[in-house]
C-alpha cells in the first residue's frame, strides 16, 4: 500500500503532524507540571515515540478498541480522548476520565475506544485478546489492539495471548513499541536478540518490523496492512523500533546513570518523528514554519483551556471513594 503524495493523502499527513506535535506539546506540559510538583505520581513521558501511536491510530476506525500501558497520554489522546478530561484525571480531580481515581497511568475513554490503560508490565495484552475474542461472539467488525513495550515480551502471558489469537483467529493486533530499555535494563541483557518478529513468526500470525518507528508514514503503512489482515481473524504483531528520549518515568533526561549513552539519544534525536515526517513535506513543499507556527498556537490554545478546566474543576467526594469499585 503506497502513500502517494497527492491532494488527499496531503491533509492526512498534515493530519498526522498535528496529532504527533499535539502529543508533544501536552507531554510537556505534563513535564512542567511535575516538575513544579503540582503531579506527584509518577508520570510516564512518550516524548520521542509519537510516530507509534499516531501512525497506528490513523489506521483504525472509531469502533476499534485499543489497551494502553503505563506509557498512555500519546494513545489517548491519538485515539480521540478528550484533553480536558486527561488533564482532569492526572490532577486526580472529578472531572477526570476516571472521575480522579485512575491517574497518569489508567487513562480510559471507551466512547473513543480507549478501554483501559493497564500499568503492569504484559497486561494489555490479554485484555486486547478478551476484548477480540467478544467482539468476534458477537459478531461485530471490531478489532482490538493492544500496545505493549519490549519488556512484555519476556512475560509469559504474551505467548500465551498470541497463541490463544492465532488457534482462535481472533481479530487482535500486536503492538510492540520497541524503545530497547525495560527501564534502564538494555534488551540484549535480556533477550537473545533486539529484533522480536521472528520469535513470533512460530505462532502463525502475519509480522511487521519497523526498523524506524520514528516515521509516521513508515507505522502508518504497516498498520493500515496489518489492520486489515486483522479484520480478516487474522491476528498480526507489528515491532516499531523507537526510542524514548526522557526518563522512565519522570520529566528529565538520564544519561548520567549510564545504562544508555548520549550518543545513542543523539543517533535517535536525529530521527526525531517530526524530522522524519518534515523531510517529506520539504521535498513536496507543503508545510511551511507559518502553518507549523498556526498548528503550535492552536494546540497551546486548547492546552491552557484544558489546564484551566483541570485546575478549576472539584476534587470527588470522599463518599464517592468506593464508586464504581466492584464488589
Amino acid at each position: 500500500m503506497v502513500l502517494n503524495p497527492d491532494s488527499e493523502n496531503l491533509g492526512l499527513f498534515q493530519k498526522l503532524y498535528y496529532d504527533m506535535l499535539r502529543i508533544r506539546l501536552v507531554e510537556e506540559k505534563l513535564a512542567d507540571w511535575y516538575t513544579s510538583g503540582l503531579i506527584k505520581a509518577p508520570v510516564h513521558l512518550s516524548i520521542g515515540q509519537e510516530a507509534v501511536a499516531v501512525g497506528v491510530m490513523a489506521a483504525l476506525s472509531p469502533e476499534d478498541k485499543i489497551v494502553s500501558t503505563h506509557r498512555c497520554h500519546g494513545h489517548y489522546l491519538a485515539k480521540g480522548g478528550d484533553l480536558k478530561k486527561m488533564m482532569a484525571e492526572i490532577l486526580g480531580k472529578a472531572t477526570g476520565c476516571c472521575r480522579g481515581k485512575g491517574g497518569t497511568m489508567h487513562l480510559f475513554d471507551d466512547s473513543v475506544g480507549h478501554v483501559i490503560s493497564a500499568p503492569l508490565v504484559g497486561a494489555s495484552i490479554p485484555f486486547a485478546v478478551g476484548i477480540a475474542m467478544a467482539s468476534k461472539m458477537k459478531g461485530e467488525n471490531k478489532i482490538a489492539v493492544a500496545f505493549f513495550g519490549d519488556g512484555a515480551v519476556e512475560e509469559g502471558v504474551f505467548w500465551e495471548s498470541v497463541n490463544f489469537a492465532s488457534v482462535f483467529k481472533l481479530p487482535v493486533l500486536f503492538v510492540c513499541e520497541n524503545n530497547l530499555y525495560a527501564t534502564h535494563s538494555p534488551i540484549l541483557r535480556r533477550q537473545p536478540y533486539e529484533e522480536i518478529v521472528s520469535r513470533v513468526k512460530s505462532h502463525n500470525v502475519r509480522t511487521f518490523y519497523i526498523n524506524n518507528g520514528n516515521d509516521v508514514l513508515m507505522v502508518l503503512k504497516a498498520a493500515r496492512e496489518a489492520v486489515s489482515e486483522t479484520r480478516k481473524f487474522k491476528p498480526c504483531f507489528i515491532e516499531a523500533c523507537t526510542y524514548r528520549l526522557r526518563e522512565h518515568w519522570g520529566p528529565g533526561e538520564d544519561w548520567h546513570l549510564g545504562y544508555r549513552t548520549r550518543e545513542e539519544g543523539d543517533e535517535w534525536l536525529a530521527k526525531c518523528p517530526f524530522k522524519q515526517l518534515r523531510k517529506f513535506f520539504d521535498k513536496i513543499g507543503n508545510l511551511s514554519e507559518l502553518d507549523i507556527d498556526d498548528m503550535e498556537d492552536m494546540i497551546k490554545k486548547e492546552i491552557d483551556e484544558a489546564v484551566k478546566f483541570a485546575l478549576e474543576s472539584p476534587a470527588p467526594l470522599e463518599s464517592e471513594l468506593l464508586s464504581e469499585v466492584g464488589g
